[in-house]
């Protein structure tokens, strides 16, 4: 299997016409290998890094596909037992998901036309979201759009295309019963995930200065860029 160009098929949890209990089935299957795979630590890791612990006593974060809205509850109680208050806003385009979601604060809308004021929040993350998209030019204005809306920094995570990673998943997605459906979803994911390259062309087709973008562990790519602080990314510990 080849894995040098990104695959663009599109992947059942993507299907508009999926029904609430498709919906929850799928987002509870989600968490389950989320936190298996820890999906919450690069945030962890890098957003005091990004920005300095000192600020983040008081954080507005937006998380643009946010789905259910778990990484933002995840995040949320993390930076509680840090004493740190982060208000989590939680976005996607999926009404379903939306609905099932815990978060206080949660908004239908696009990730290529995000629906606030510029610098309207401290800090955009995005975890596991950007490969949904497919087309180049979606994929720059989404790394634009965040830019835009961020006060401070933006801080994107999403899987790191490799055959090593692609059989993890795999594997991952069998210990946890996953359904057909679900595995199917698991390792396409890893298919239309990105490189290193990739997304340094698409940080600076969208204008974002000094963009950091390295590997974590191997199985992800981030991309992190701030707008008032330096940030060293420690790529070569990842």
């Amino acid at each position: 299997m080849a894995f040098e160009l990104r695959s663009l098929q599109r992947e059942f949890c993507d299907d508009r016409t999926l029904v609430r209990n498709e919906v929850e089935t799928y987002f509870r299957a989600l968490r389950r290998v989320n936190c298996l795979c820890w999906f919450a630590r690069p945030f962890q890791d890098h957003i005091p890094r990004l920005i300095g612990c000192e600020r983040c006593e008081n954080l507005s974060i937006l998380d643009v596909g946010a789905g259910d809205g778990f990484l933002g509850e995840t995040l949320c109680d993390w930076a509680k037992g840090r004493h740190w208050e982060w208000s989590i806003t939680s976005l996607d385009i999926n009404f379903q998901a939306l609905r099932i979601s815990k978060s206080p604060r949660r908004v239908a809308g696009s990730v290529l036309c995000l629906p606030f004021h510029d610098a309207s929040f401290d800090v955009v993350i995005a975890s596991q979201m950007t490969h949904h998209l497919n087309e180049h030019d979606a994929l720059v204005l989404h790394f634009q759009e965040a830019w835009r809306v961020a006060r401070t920094a933006v801080l994107v995570s999403d899987l790191h295309r490799n055959a090593a990673l692609h059989g993890l998943v795999c594997v991952v997605a069998l210990l946890c019963g996953l359904n057909r459906r679900l595995r199917h979803d698991g390792a396409l994911s890893v298919r239309r995930g990105f490189r290193l390259a990739e997304w340094r062309r698409l940080a600076a087709l969208a204008g974002i200065p000094k963009a950091e973008v390295w590997l974590y562990y191997g199985t992800r790519i981030l991309m992190a860029a701030s707008k008032s602080v330096s940030f060293i990314s420690h790529a070569a510990s990842k």
